[in-house]
């Protein structure tokens, strides 16, 4: 059968986050996060800041076409929603944005993007948590960088601490009879329609996390093989966006799947199965939102006879006997990243590696 898991591993090394890019990101989010940190003149404003976005998920891939890594920085503040405007929200950054990122900032309806050299940073602004949040909004579970797809006893409360502030770092965290927390939404300015819109960026975190869980960790990675697919495959498009698409293989995919071969050719099929139209998705944490709101009805009926098309050659390449020939297929469907089939077909096409790849571990990559 097609799994190849060697190639597929390959094929994950080749889409993403490269290490230099990941330095980068790093850089950028850590340095800005220093510098608010550090600035008195907003020292009476932010209460926490953390990461959240495709980055902070593990679900990145390569950026194409010359386009930069980004991250996206969540600054939580003490701003009453009820008497600040969004663009109040907003003016209160532009000194320190001047002062640290002149000319390299611009101002957009939900956030303030920050343009670099080498990766792009979102500042998300956001109105007053609730009182019972503001503790746990400060806590190394909600600020920590760590990957969490590498995290395997990440816990969403206030007892949980990152690997090097243990006594042993490969210590395993154990659960306390703390309850993990439950989310609430946060509120972010929308200049746009002059109001502030719910988000809860730490339940979408957490769902990815539990979701890979039960996947035997191989939803980020079908995430990821999928996302680089749309982009090999309609690279001119831009509908669904990568959180709409990546909210809509997480209903699609199975739990319990033992590969990402499998892992992606059953979420194809599921999608062509379960949602021949457009569905409404309520986002997680804030059920009101529909993440396929700003889709259109035709935008939505183009990806779906792609998938369709997609998910028949995955299945063709999934039941593949022949290892040379299903390795082709999957290069079909996920183009020259992927890797080429072996050259020689002895063995039924299998050409043994002697190596073992690794595709991830550690922080961010």
């Amino acid at each position: 059968m097609g799994k190849v898991p060697s190639y597929f591993n390959d094929f994950l090394r080749e889409i993403r986050l490269t290490e230099n890019q990941v330095n980068d990101l790093i850089t950028g989010h850590s340095t800005l996060q220093k510098r608010l940190k550090e600035e008195k003149e907003l020292s009476d404003v932010i209460v926490s800041t953390f990461l959240q976005g495709s980055y902070r998920r593990a679900t990145a891939t390569r950026p194409k076409n010359g386009k930069r890594s980004d991250v996206d920085i969540i600054v939580v503040t003490n701003l009453d929603k009820e008497s600040c405007t969004p663009e109040e929200a907003h003016d209160l950054f532009l000194p320190f944005l001047d002062k640290h990122y002149a000319g390299k900032y611009r101002i957009q309806g939900r956030s303030l993007g920050i343009e670099l050299s080498y990766v792009d940073l979102d500042l998300v602004v956001t109105a007053a948590p609730s009182e019972t949040q503001k503790d746990i909004l400060e806590a190394d579970s909600v600020t920590t960088d760590y990957s969490l797809e590498n995290l395997d006893d990440w816990v969403l409360n206030k007892s949980w601490v990152t690997p090097e502030d243990r006594v042993d770092q490969h210590q395993v965290f154990e659960k306390s009879s703390e309850p993990e927390w439950k989310t609430e939404p946060l509120y972010i300015p929308d200049r746009n329609a002059n109001d502030w819109s719910p988000t809860d960026p730490l339940a979408q975190v957490k769902w990815t996390w539990e979701k890979n869980k039960q996947c035997n960790k191989h939803f980020v990675n079908v995430v990821k093989a999928l996302k680089w697919w749309r982009k090999e495959d309609d690279p001119d498009s831009n509908h669904p966006k990568s959180y709409p698409l990546e909210h809509l293989i997480g209903q699609s995919c199975p739990s319990d799947i033992q590969s990402i071969a499998e892992g992606v050719t059953l979420t194809l099929e599921n999608i062509v199965s379960k949602f021949p139209t457009k569905p409404v998705m309520s986002d997680h944490g804030v059920p009101e939102h529909n993440v396929f709101g700003r889709l259109s009805d035709e935008e939505y009926e183009t990806f779906y006879e792609r998938v369709k098309v997609a998910a028949h050659i995955a299945r063709e390449a999934l039941e593949e006997e022949v290892h040379a020939n299903s390795v082709e297929k999957w290069r079909e469907l996920f183009g020259a990243k992927f890797p080429d089939p072996p050259k020689s077909k002895k063995n039924n096409g299998f050409s043994k590696r002697e190596e073992r790849t690794n595709i991830g571990g550690g922080r961010f990559a």
